[in-house]
């Protein structure tokens, strides 16, 4: 007898392969996630979250951490968040990063290496931030001061680095969740340098990187203070690395 109500095996199958690419995707999107984070914004129970995670980390794609405290630690065990590994960053988009290393390094090479090689990297990381930051910079300006972080981070997000904004003791952190040259970054930490003198001065204000997915860390995070603004000269550049505490 037919069983009616019995799903086929391969729409079964599918509906849990969508469901899993969701949940590495909101992990994309928002960070290091616990599963209760997990469960609340995809809206599944924590018992189906967990047995996906289950998957995706035998497959490579996250993997388990202790999550980050700031401040006091509670008593007890830590909380375990879940990031994507860089086999999972890999299947979301991360194209052409042996070219742009191949480049990176000719510019190097061409400069004589060295001192001088490091420079010229360090002055066409400049030079593309400061052409990719024409957008960043009219949102920015376009927004109140109170919501110019909130204004950037939409401006990033659009340019494929799911980024949020979000209060912090005497500031707030701008959050980048996924960084399409992450890969180039390990090896040239000029981009996330350029990056961060940027933002300096296109929020006008001393801000400070405190952790990279160049690096390892499951977010890029830069924190900015809210403080008087500050001259070019005073800015950041060069803190794009852990936070040193």
């Amino acid at each position: 007898m037919k069983n009616v109500g019995a799903a086929p095996v391969e729409e079964l199958a599918t509906r849990e392969r969508s469901t899993r690419n969701r949940v590495a995707r909101s992990i994309l999107d928002h960070g290091p996630s616990t599963v209760a984070d997990l469960a609340g914004r995809l809206r599944l129970t924590q018992a189906a979250v967990r047995r996906h995670l289950d998957s995706l980390v035998a497959d490579g794609v996250v993997e388990a951490r202790d999550k980050r405290v700031y401040g006091t630690r509670a008593r007890g065990r830590p909380a375990k968040v879940f990031v994507l590994t860089d086999c999972g960053r890999d299947a979301f988009d991360q194209s052409y990063d042996s070219l742009a290393v191949e480049a990176l390094r000719w510019i190097e090479r061409s400069a004589g290496g060295g001192a001088a090689g490091e420079a010229a990297v360090a002055a066409f990381a400049r030079d593309r931030i400061e052409t990719q930051g024409d957008r960043y910079r009219e949102a920015v300006e376009a927004a109140d001061p109170a919501d110019r972080t909130e204004a950037l981070a939409k401006a990033l997000t659009a340019d494929g680095y799911a980024a949020t904004a979000r209060n912090a003791p005497v500031g707030e952190q701008l959050c980048q969740h996924h960084c399409p040259v992450a890969h180039v970054a390990e090896q040239y930490p000029q981009l996330c340098e350029a990056e961060t003198e940027f933002f300096s001065r296109l929020l006008g204000t001393h801000v400070q990187r405190l952790a990279t997915i160049a690096h390892g860390d499951g977010v890029c995070t830069t924190f900015i203070p809210h403080s008087t603004p500050q001259t070019t000269s005073e800015a950041s550049v060069s803190t794009a690395g852990r936070n040193p505490a």
